[in-house]
């Protein structure tokens, strides 16, 4: 095996059926400011923290390349998971509530920094979003 660490996750690409309808989610919901467009792609790159959410419409030039939207039966992925504070479950659920996100209640879950409480939330595309707050341990994943 070649010599390198991993050192985080750089971005994620979400594959999107309205490139508006979801940007207006990722910027205007949950915050993340657009860092680049690339409309020759049909690609948006949104800052989440120090990384990046890529979307990419699925009738695009880069989108087309991966098959049909994402549905009900058929997902880009399980989810994916921002860090965020402060972390006040109602208050979130009461936010995505009136911007008329779906969410589910929180719960504790095991994440990069330990087991903590988090929330999840649909993306108009139905990607499953976590919104996870600070770990109530200290276990923090290192590498072997």
């Amino acid at each position: 095996m070649p010599d390198f660490t991993i050192l985080h996750i750089d971005h994620i690409v979400l594959r999107v059926s309205d490139l508006e309808r979801s940007l207006a989610f990722y910027r205007d919901v949950l915050g993340c400011p657009v860092n680049r467009r690339r409309e020759d792609l049909g690609m948006i790159h949104l800052s989440a923290g120090s990384h990046l959410i890529d979307l990419v419409a699925v009738d695009g030039p880069l989108g087309s390349k991966g098959g049909p939207a994402p549905g009900r039966q058929g997902h880009n992925l399980d989810h994916l998971c921002l860090r965020i504070e402060p972390f006040d479950a109602q208050a979130l659920a009461d936010y995505l509530g009136a911007a008329k996100v779906r969410v589910e209640p929180a719960e504790t879950r095991y994440g990069a920094e330990g087991e903590g409480l988090s929330l999840y939330c649909f993306d108009p595309d139905g990607n499953r979003v976590e919104l996870k707050g600070p770990s109530a341990t200290s276990n923090t994943v290192r590498p072997e």
